[in-house]
């Protein structure tokens, strides 16, 4: 009997916890299952050779680095890698950024990052993000929001948006 209420217990805390404000994605088996995906067979991760743009990023609190490459053609990003170590916040994130951006236009690009980015802030977005709301969870962890922010500033710098770049 004791045992019986003490599971009873945890699946009405178990309820609690999935509906309360505190709840956060990261917190579901699913949305761990694709950022260890990501992590363990990271997508794109290698040099774009040749490539037309090059940003090296590292965050210095974690020693998170990431070394972003992407050729463009066109406007469009034409190929995207990257290459670095960290943790595997910021590793599956770069990955997810690679799987994300390939073939957008650069300014479909950019948009994109910044939606990432106020997703990552807790503010408002228009867009549903797909497989990248894994890591909105995240952002119960400040320390490690620059963790997934890391490879989506690069791109920011990438595509010539050095002072948004800065800011996350």
């Amino acid at each position: 009997m004791a045992a019986a209420s003490l599971a009873l217990r945890r699946l009405d805390y178990d309820e609690t916890a999935m509906t309360s404000p505190a709840f956060t994605p990261v917190d579901d088996d699913l949305y761990r299952e694709i950022i260890l995906d990501h992590y363990r067979n990271p997508r794109r991760k290698r040099a774009v050779i040749p490539a037309d743009r090059t940003v090296a990023a590292n965050n210095p609190l974690c020693g998170d680095e990431i070394d972003l490459t992407l050729r463009l053609i066109d406007g469009v990003v034409a190929d995207i890698g990257f290459e670095g170590r960290g943790c595997s916040i910021s590793q599956a994130s770069a990955s997810m950024l690679c799987d994300a951006v390939s073939g957008l236009e650069t300014a479909s690009a950019a948009q994109l990052a910044h939606e990432f980015r106020s997703m990552m802030q807790g503010e408002p977005r228009g867009a549903d993000l797909g497989d990248l709301e894994a890591l909105a969870g995240v952002r119960a962890y400040p320390v490690r929001v620059k963790c997934a922010t890391l490879a989506w500033n690069a791109l920011l710098e990438a595509l010539g948006e050095p002072g948004e770049a800065a800011r996350g």
